[in-house]
């Protein structure tokens, strides 16, 4: 198969979709890759690296996106990309489609094969290629949430640890999952007064075992949401509904009375943001302020950091790209029932329940439709 890795677009993203190592195993299994011209810059792999185990190297995207009968990229095709796409092409990626009404029109359109990151799952229930950039974006969530809070910044002008005399600032983190546990490691780290909120009572008993008495574990309703938000120097946003819109947790009612100089990272954004002021950032312009409150809501944050991210994701993301260009999307597909999961879009359906919800698009059994085809 010939697999395809397109330079990434997205405003301030440097990761790429296959790192050489990837490359070289794709190439051992008998497969070819074509690799756009700088995509590795980012990560600092040279075209000659990828050269050296195997991958030719385009000067064009649209090269890649007319030959290539697999796009293997890391965030979701920008609207150029979205216009090379063709029918039967398999599209891997993070979609993150519920929030965003153009390209899940776009990607229907296509007619490709358009199989979400976010979405795979493991026997275990868990989403895999989403946990590593979920645990690189709660700790950078907590190094931007300190920066935001100095004042030049706009921020409270508040040491996010303290120093003896004087009392740290009090974090809370909504949702105790991969981001939230990660934010609060750091977070742990810097010496805050660490909260971390949840609605699910093994998700607080897994995290009181793991951090003991150096934070402090709430269950999440209405009510504790708002007094505990309202308390707080820096707000972590990091819920996840797999799939699906993000609820919004925290009204802009409540964020105007949140103390002036406060700041909130809405890692949630990708998926739509659980604070109602919340909008997506870039890594260019990454704040804004609402009612004296920072927000801090870049959608792609990992980004910040591609080659950690970079060599993180593709650790979890080869096994299942090599899978697919071994049996092609049908076989893989049909037979890999976490991976199908994975699958939101299929020669112009919807297959993603969440996703067919959100755009009033009649959802399709990914398996009766893959069979049929």
């Amino acid at each position: 198969m010939l697999i395809g890795v397109p330079k990434e677009i997205k405003d301030h993203e440097y990761r790429v979709g296959l790192a050489p190592a990837g490359v070289r195993e794709a190439v051992h299994h008998g497969h070819q890759v074509l690799v756009e011209h700088d995509a590795g810059e980012g990560i600092g792999v040279t075209d000659a690296e990828y050269e050296a185990v195997g991958a030719r190297v385009s000067r064009s995207p649209d090269e890649i996106y007319a030959q290539a009968e697999l796009i293997v990229k890391v965030k979701e095709p920008q609207a150029r990309e979205r216009g090379m796409l063709r029918q039967d092409q398999v599209l891997f990626t993070y979609l993150h489609l519920a929030p965003d009404p153009d390209q899940t029109r776009d990607l229907l359109n296509s007619g490709a094969v358009c199989i979400a990151y976010e979405t795979v799952t493991d026997p275990r229930g868990g989403l895999p290629l989403l946990a590593p950039m979920s645990e690189v974006a709660g700790r950078m969530a907590i190094q931007a949430g300190a920066y935001c809070l100095e004042h030049p910044h706009g921020g409270l002008g508040m040491l996010l640890g303290g120093v003896p005399g004087v009392d740290p600032a009090k974090v809370v983190v909504l949702g105790g999952g991969v981001v939230g546990t990660h934010a609060a490691h750091i977070a742990v780290g810097m010496g805050a007064d660490v909260w971390v909120l949840d609605r699910n009572p093994d998700v607080l008993k897994a995290h009181w075992r793991q951090f003991g008495r150096s934070t402090n574990t709430v269950f999440a309703t209405r009510d504790s949401v708002e007094r505990h938000v309202l308390m707080a120097e820096l707000v972590i946003g990091g819920v996840l509904v797999p799939g699906a819109t993000t609820p919004k947790l925290v009204s802009a009612e409540t964020v105007r009375q949140m103390k002036p100089g406060a700041v909130v990272v809405d890692v949630s954004i990708d998926q739509g943001g659980c604070f109602e002021t919340s909008r997506p950032t870039t890594h260019a312009d990454p704040t804004y302020v609402v009612d004296g409150v920072v927000h801090y809501c870049v959608s792609n944050m990992p980004g910040g950091v591609p080659r950690t991210s970079t060599f993180a994701l593709n650790n979890v993301t080869l096994p299942h790209v090599i899978t697919l260009a071994d049996k092609g999307y049908r076989k893989a597909l049909t037979e890999d029932p976490h991976l199908r999961d994975g699958l939101n879009v299929i020669h112009g359906k919807v297959t993603c329940e969440e996703v067919a919800e959100a755009h009033g698009h009649e959802f399709r059994d990914p398996l009766e439709i893959l069979r049929r085809t």
